[in-house]
């Protein structure tokens, strides 16, 4: 297996490796934005690679969805490595075989239905990048359009709970009247601090006063974005610890540094002490946890 992908709906993100080691990566776009159906986009995304294609392509996420490649049935909670990828999909994409991993599902915090796709493999891989993880009980959260908040027993996925946190700041920043009323882009830390101080305390309201602070006060757009952002993000915090149940000593975050950097402000808010793993590192070592086995 030398190609890995994390296919999710935004983008698609495919590393070839060489005695384990990344030596290139191609982007392409997201399950969400495609022009042409997902094998058509697939095959021309990987024509720069197509020799080294051809010994098998290995990917996770929205891949596996049903508008996706191939429906990958979800694996159930509580999951394990063994367990995640006895379930992995194999199709054919222009003469190279494609093996798609599931996703997970499972009863949230609050007990109701829940699923993931690509998150799993970045939890997967981050367990065996920070070995203590699998150690015990341990909370990880992955920020993102949809933040997953997951709950891990010795390695096993136990339930997650999911946020669609930034699906509904960019929401409310593109088609929301809440953005409208200026240009000026400073002051965005100053009003996400606000509006992180204010979390849990009245959402809707504090959402509007997005638009009446730049009407009123002289706020900018940028003050107004970061209220908005603060406001949702300390809100996903508090309702997730409200609802997680014993409080965890440490989280473990997942992602990209920018918004590894604002779930951090948000964490320590809470007196939470935090470690934060890079998310497409995790996701390579995920994807190398599958790959392990013979699977193509």
């Amino acid at each position: 297996m030398t190609i890995l992908g994390d296919w999710g709906t935004t983008r698609l993100r495919l590393f070839r490796l060489e005695d384990g080691a990344i030596v290139d990566r191609l982007d392409g776009p997201g399950i969400g934005q495609l022009a042409a159906s997902p094998a058509e986009t697939l095959a021309a995304t990987l024509t720069p690679w197509r020799d080294a294609a051809l010994a098998g392509v290995l990917l996770c996420g929205m891949a596996g969805s049903r508008n996706g490649l191939i429906e990958v049935p979800y694996a159930p909670c509580p999951a394990d490595v063994v367990g995640w990828r006895a379930q992995i999909a194999t199709t054919d994409v222009d003469g190279i075989a494609v093996s798609v991993a599931p996703g997970l599902c499972s009863a949230n915090f609050a007990g109701h239905a829940d699923v993931m796709r690509g998150e799993e493999t970045q939890i997967f891989g981050a367990t065996a990048l920070d070995p203590t993880l699998a150690e015990g009980r341990a909370l990880l959260v992955l920020p993102g359009t949809h933040s997953k908040w997951a709950e891990l027993i010795d390695g096993r996925v136990t339930r997650f709970h999911t946020f669609p946190t930034g699906e509904m700041f960019a929401l409310l920043r593109d088609h929301s009247t809440l953005t409208r009323a200026g240009t000026d882009a400073t002051g965005r830390e100053e009003g996400f601090a606000i509006g992180l101080a204010r979390a849990g305390t009245g959402l809707l309201a504090g959402l509007f006063e997005a638009r009446a602070a730049q009407l009123l006060e002289g706020r900018s757009l940028g003050w107004a974005l970061g209220l908005l952002s603060g406001l949702l993000i300390g809100g996903e915090f508090a309702e997730a610890l409200a609802l997680v149940g014993e409080r965890p000593a440490r989280i473990a975050l997942i992602g990209d540094p920018g918004l590894a950097a604002l779930y951090s402000q948000a964490a320590a808010r809470q007196d939470l002490a935090i470690s934060h793993l890079d998310g497409d590192a995790c996701a390579i070592a995920g994807l190398g946890l599958l790959a392990s086995r013979e699977i193509v």
